[in-house]
């Protein structure tokens, strides 16, 4: 599997030294370590939100019961009386 971050890596360990800033390359790949932890960060988030919404949902479906307006027969006073 080709992995952008990995070939950046090497590639900055493959050139010259005398090509590059060593601080400027450090800051590049520092923030896009940063982005794409971030990134990872924020998935797991909405991940475990959807799965606390999901527990939620399902707990709370038992305490849901139809109403309905009509009166019930057994309910009803009795016609004879």
């Amino acid at each position: 599997m080709h992995d952008p971050f990995e070939q950046s890596l090497r590639d900055l360990l493959n050139s010259s030294p005398s090509d590059h800033d060593d601080d400027a390359c450090l800051h590049r790949v520092l923030k896009t370590a940063n982005r794409q932890v971030g990134a990872g960060d924020l998935f797991s988030l909405m991940g475990h939100w959807l799965g606390a919404l999901m527990i939620a949902l399902n707990n709370g479906s038992a305490h849901v019961s139809p109403v309905s307006r009509r009166h019930s027969t057994a309910r009803s006073p009795d016609k004879a009386d």
